[in-house]
């Protein structure tokens, strides 16, 4: 039992564990210390190392800063070559038409235009077809009168050239909507004689490539034909009672197109742009312009100097192929100098013109009542639609073999529904709104469902008030709303509907030909852009091929932008979209040289869409580039390269698109240059280069252009 027992721990053994923990303890903490110190040694010598490499990286960039940076504006100069050959092409349309002699005007010139209108005005008695064929010529000069507009830089258009272009499209487009109305009128005129066996009333419908006319007059004014559908169609409408009883006729004149909405303002040359960025190239240029004209003026003096001084020294004698030579070399160096100025001068101009295409409005626009449309967030999509309750004409009587009519003075007339006042008349309801179906155009897209708007004539705005019901059957392409007075109405959409992209990429196809694939919420669009001009390859909906008509037909890309836009597959952002979008807002500097560098290498370089250009701030952008030769067979699994980009240095990023957080550490064994080309030249074949060398000016241009225009590293 006693052996059992636990033996007692004497004073001193448990001074001695108490020792012996201790010591243990202390040694621990030595160890932990001087691993502490080891580890905080090696972080400190790599880190020393780290920036040791870095500065020698900044020394090294700073030292063929220069260098990298003349070779670009050389290879820039593109740019400037490309607005040169589009200058020439301005003159030359001009000169051709001048030279097809086929009778219509140029639009540019006032005096051809005012002729043709006044010419115009002058004809009667035009029949709808005959307006209809007419209207061709008409759209086209309109269309003509736009692109100038658009086309022309900022630099090149004056003032009064803007007024003129725009009165007179106005002109024409008021114009046109009156021989409408005159041809209706005529075209009324003979209803009793066009009447329907088997109704009594006259129904027409003349279907074009740019309108679409209903006409319905009604002659029996039966009580009981309420509901009007145009044969063949499903546009009609649900007419009152009061109607049903009158001498009215319904036309429905749909034009494809939108005279209605006022015009933009155009790019005028004295507006002042608001960005600061803006200011500095304008006067960088403005500058250089000075400098030309000075350096011009040294060399005249020069010259004169020179040619005295050969004067007065008459004793000189002077071998006559010397003095030849002498006199071309005089003569070519300020030629050279002046040309050197000159493109200097106008690569700094279109510079400020690509910045015009990234500027911000600092306001948003005027504040708008609830039932107002901001034409600035929304678009009319499928043309107008000019629905009016006329007065029926007087008709045609024969009498004795001949035809007779009474010609109102005051032309056709609009039938006033409802009524200014309607105390003759005995029950509340006598006047309830008109239903109306309408067929949605069908080389229009809407992504969502369209809200119905009527023009208000007096506050000059679409307006959503008077309209309920409405109905929108997609597959069938039909629409159909109660209106409560009649007047032009079209279909809005949200013209950022497509904003901001998921994602993008612009992938190389052959030299001079690239692939620009942009994907949305709703939409996969892919873009061909070959030389100086632009296609629409192919869209997807939902994953499923549609077919559009625009599709396989090259346009410039200005005129493929509207023609875009027209269509519905709108992707261009304009200056006031930053507030109706959540944008990743760049500075516009870094947004413009990454998007003419990335024009320059799209010969031989695929870029894309980075995730991480998101989280780094608005000074960088961040993308995926990797060599794409064209006659390269596609990668399933394509090796991208992030790079990152500041305008001013360009550098390969250790993370990739997988890694979970962002990171600016520079890429193993790699260097950072002042240009993406240069960035990207360091790990790009020799072929690629000689692709990017044959790379045809406009092409680069037509690119950059695309760039701008659709903005992918601020609205993705």
């Amino acid at each position: 039992m006693a052996g059992s027992k636990k033996k007692k721990i004497t004073k001193a053994e448990r001074l001695k564990q108490l020792q012996e923990e201790e010591e243990r303890r202390q040694k621990e903490e030595e160890e932990a210390r001087v691993k502490y110190a080891k580890e905080e040694m090696e972080r400190l010598e790599k880190q020393r190392v780290e920036k040791e490499k870095w500065r020698k990286l900044e020394a090294k960039d700073l030292e063929r800063r220069n260098e990298e940076l003349e070779e670009l504006y050389l290879l820039e100069g593109c740019f400037p070559k490309a607005e040169k050959l589009k200058r020439d092409d301005r003159l030359l349309s001009q000169w051709k038409h001048y030279i097809q002699c086929d009778g219509s005007p140029d639009p540019s010139i006032s005096q051809e235009i005012n002729t043709f209108i006044s010419l115009w005005k002058e004809e009667t008695n035009e029949t709808l077809e005959a307006v209809i064929a007419k209207s061709k010529l008409v759209l086209n000069l309109i269309g003509k009168l736009k692109l100038i507009l658009l086309e022309t830089p900022p630099y090149d258009l004056q003032e009064k050239n803007i007024i003129q272009y725009q009165g007179s499209i106005l002109e024409l487009q008021e114009l046109l909507h009156l021989k409408f109305n005159m041809a209706t009128e005529l075209l009324l005129r003979q209803a009793s004689t066009l009447a329907d066996v088997d109704s009594g009333n006259m129904e027409k419908v003349i279907r074009d490539e740019n309108v679409t006319l209903y006409v319905w007059a009604n002659l029996k004014k039966n009580p009981r034909y309420k509901s009007v559908t145009f044969s063949e169609t499903q546009v009609g409408f649900e007419i009152p009672r009061i109607l049903a009883t009158s001498d009215i006729a319904l036309r429905l004149l749909h034009t494809h197109y939108d005279h209605v909405t006022p015009l933009g303002p155009a790019p005028a040359a004295s507006q002042e742009p608001t960005s600061t960025v803006t200011h500095l190239v304008k006067d960088e240029a403005k500058g250089i312009e000075a400098a030309v004209s000075k350096v011009l003026q040294e060399e005249s003096k020069q010259q004169e100097n020179e040619s005295n001084s050969v004067h007065e020294e008459e004793t000189k004698v002077e071998e006559p192929g010397d003095a030849e030579e002498q006199k071309n070399s005089v003569q070519e160096e300020p030629e050279v100098k002046q040309h050197d100025l000159e493109m200097k001068l106008l690569s700094e101009t279109v510079l400020a013109a690509q910045l015009l295409l990234l500027e911000n409005a600092q306001e948003k626009p005027r504040f708008f009542e609830d039932d107002e449309i901001d034409l600035c967030q929304f678009t009319t999509l499928g043309g107008v639609y000019h629905l009016d309750i006329l007065e029926l004409p007087p008709q045609y009587k024969s009498m004795k073999g001949w035809m007779i009519v009474e010609i109102l003075k005051e032309g056709l007339q609009k039938y006033v529904y409802p009524p200014e006042t309607t105390e003759d008349f005995e029950t509340e309801n006598a006047f309830p709104p008109i239903e109306v179906m309408l067929e949605v155009h069908e080389n229009v897209i809407f992504f969502e469902d369209p809200m119905v708007a009527r023009w208000d004539a007096e506050a000059k705005h679409w307006k959503t008030d008077g309209i309920s019901n409405v109905s929108h059957k997609s597959e069938e392409r039909l629409i159909t709303f109660s209106l409560e007075t009649f007047g032009p109405v079209t279909l809005i959409q949200d013209a950022h509907v497509n904003m901001p992209y998921q994602s993008w990429e612009l992938r190389p196809l052959d030299v001079n030909k690239v692939l620009l694939t942009v994907t949305t919420v709703f939409m996969e669009i892919q873009i061909q852009i070959k030389e100086n001009f632009c296609m629409l390859a192919s869209i997807k909906l939902n994953n499923k091929k549609h077919y559009s008509i625009l599709e396989e037909k090259w346009m410039t890309p200005i005129s493929f932008i509207l023609a875009l836009k027209e269509a519905g597959l709108n992707i261009f952002p304009t200056r006031h979209s930053h507030f109706y979008v959540a944008t990743n807002y760049k500075l516009p500097l870094v947004e413009i040289k990454a998007y003419r560098q990335m024009a320059l290498l799209s010969s031989a370089f695929a870029f894309g869409w980075s995730k991480w250009n998101a989280v780094c701030d608005s000074k960088k952008v961040v993308f995926q580039v990797r060599e794409y030769l064209p006659k390269e067979e596609p990668i399933q699994n394509p090796n991208w390269t992030l790079l990152m980009f500041s305008g001013d240095r360009a550098q390969s990023l250790r993370i990739n698109e997988n890694s979970e957080a962002f990171s600016e550490a520079l890429k193993e064994e790699t260097e950072f240059h002042s240009t993406l080309y240069h960035m990207v030249k360091d790990f790009a074949s020799k072929e690629a280069m000689r692709y990017i060398r044959c790379s045809n000016c406009q092409f680069i241009d037509s690119v950059c252009h695309m760039l701008l225009s659709t903005r992918l590293l601020s609205y993705s």
